[in-house]
């Protein structure tokens, strides 16, 4: 069911609900201009975006996607897949009239924005990821960074996870705490809207049907050595220097997995929409630009 929480407020922001396979999807918008799709991470929703929103909505037409379960979006007993979220991306397009947009995506949603771009690659003219490693990881790289995913263990089983999710909002409210860095200083009232939101019925599953969608299907692949399509959409990276989960290196992706995929490694963690909007903005502005994305960090890292 959707949820019948109040919808947060933010200036210039006005909300759409749509009907996507099988499911009322809840998309905030803002902006004009060329068309950008936001999509959140996790135990979070379209209200992550606000600080960015501010920063963007000057330059480009805004549509933020609560995914199934999450938000304002209806939850269902089934299609929490990576590809399926994707297909349900697809389909709020379609119903929003969008035939082809820049994607900007953060944590969990940057990793659906790759799918999304191997997928679908027509679909999409530009793609920032944020707080999320490349696809094309070697297992000794995939093994040394495991134990930075200690918190899923306490969110992905079937039953548990959401029973902590639900009953334990004192480990949200930690994990998005950590994340943010320990001098970010959070408006009571978002940290509040997320760990609140991450307790409802639909949000609880999402987020643990999620995780042990990845843990069964994502993880193998990575294992075999990610996906098998070359990815063709422009790809900017851009990572937390002190980020406790994902921690990007500078390069390319390996040799014919990518056509254009650069990485920026800059201040902050595992929350640069929260901590950094106006980084995020400006990687956004020059990568969908087409500039060179050390203009705006002066990092160095990216090729």
């Amino acid at each position: 069911m959707a949820q019948s929480r109040t919808i947060p407020e933010v200036p210039g922001v006005t909300h759409r609900f749509v009907q996507a396979r099988g499911a009322r999807f809840h998309v905030a918008q803002a902006g004009h201009g060329e068309p950008v799709v936001l999509l959140h991470g996790l135990a979070l929703h379209w209200y992550s975006w606000r600080k960015v929103i501010a920063e963007l909505a000057g330059d480009y037409r805004l549509h933020c996607v609560d995914l199934r379960g999450c938000g304002w979006t209806e939850g269902t007993r089934r299609g929490y897949r990576t590809a399926d979220q994707a297909r349900d991306v697809l389909a709020v397009m379609d119903a929003l009239g969008l035939d082809r947009v820049r994607l900007i995506g953060h944590e969990s949603g940057a990793w659906l924005g790759f799918e999304l771009c191997l997928t679908a690659p027509d679909r999409f003219t530009g793609f920032l990821a944020l707080n999320i490693a490349q696809p094309w990881q070697r297992p000794v790289s995939l093994a040394r960074s495991a134990w930075r995913f200690w918190y899923t263990a306490f969110w992905e089983y079937p039953g548990l996870g959401r029973a902590v999710l639900r009953h334990w909002p004192g480990f949200t409210r930690f994990m998005l705490s950590h994340w943010a860095g320990r001098h970010h200083d959070w408006e009571a009232a978002a940290l509040e809207e997320f760990v609140q939101a991450s307790r409802t019925p639909a949000a609880s599953r999402a987020i643990e049907q999620s995780l042990w969608q990845y843990v069964l299907r994502d993880i193998p692949r990575l294992l075999a050595g990610g996906p098998r399509r070359r990815l063709t959409v422009p790809v900017l990276v851009v990572g937390g220097e002190l980020d406790p989960v994902s921690r990007p290196a500078g390069g390319r992706a390996e040799a014919g997995h990518a056509a254009s995929l650069c990485t920026e490694v800059v201040p902050g963690g595992h929350l640069l929409p929260e901590t950094a909007p106006r980084l995020v903005a400006a990687a956004a502005r020059d990568h969908f630009a087409g500039t060179a994305p050390a203009q705006f960090t002066g990092r160095g890292a990216s090729s």
